[in-house]
């Protein structure tokens, strides 16, 4: 299976049989200066009702929109839906989120959405076993740096993919990778916007790949 970070919090996650689902389209202006998106899917997941995240209409492929803590499956691919909140005070200053896990081709993939708080007992027992977790890092509308880190302590990923961070497409008052990164080991910038990952192939030590936008 295939990831790639379109930008912001919207990624493409593409089987090996080619099944594609995308997460969190953007809309762009506003501060977002990443490109279009204009890919096809299969599914497209939707962390919550905002401008940033909400985009489907550009998506191709008349995909299966999905929303909320709600099980779904597309076309082999399990999809699995986790009520969170957008903010620290149980949804009162942002609203609701939703943490989507997919199961591809063997590879348990959690994308945390706007997540604005540490997960819950419950919440971790929810989200179950990740390998790829694509996590906010930047604050102030997520969880920043600090609470990242825990909720990657909590969850155990094999692989850390971070997003919804500044950088010179995104204008947001938040804060670059840069801070998430400060102190950990087994990082790896990539020049590139892709990367292949495979069950059962996965270091024993937690790897961060910070990928490259590809809009």
């Amino acid at each position: 299976m295939k990831v790639k970070w379109l930008g912001h919090a919207s990624f493409m996650i593409t089987s090996d049989e080619g099944v594609k689902i995308i997460t969190d389209p953007y809309h762009t202006g506003r501060g977002l200066k990443y490109g279009e998106i204009n890919e096809s899917a299969d599914a497209v997941t939707v962390s919550h009702e905002h401008g940033d995240h909400n985009n489907t209409i550009v998506i191709g492929g008349n995909p299966q929109i999905i929303s909320g803590a709600k099980s779904a499956e597309v076309k082999g691919v399990k999809i699995n839906g986790v009520a969170t909140f957008h903010d620290g005070d149980m949804g009162n200053d942002r609203g609701n989120n939703t943490a989507f896990c997919f199961e591809v081709d063997g590879v348990h993939i959690c994308h945390l959405g706007d997540l604005g708080h540490k997960l819950t007992a419950k919440q971790a027992s929810q989200i179950g076993t990740v390998e790829v977790l694509l996590i906010p890092t930047g604050g102030y509308y997520t969880i920043d740096a600090t609470i990242a880190t825990g909720v990657c302590n909590q969850l155990k990923p094999k692989v850390v993919i971070p997003m919804h961070f500044k950088n010179e497409r995104c204008d947001f008052p938040i804060s670059t990778v840069d801070e998430f990164l400060e102190g950990k080991k087994n990082v790896t910038r990539m020049n590139s916007s892709e990367i292949e990952l495979n069950s059962g192939k996965f270091e024993t030590e937690t790897r961060i790949i910070v990928l490259k936008p590809a809009l």
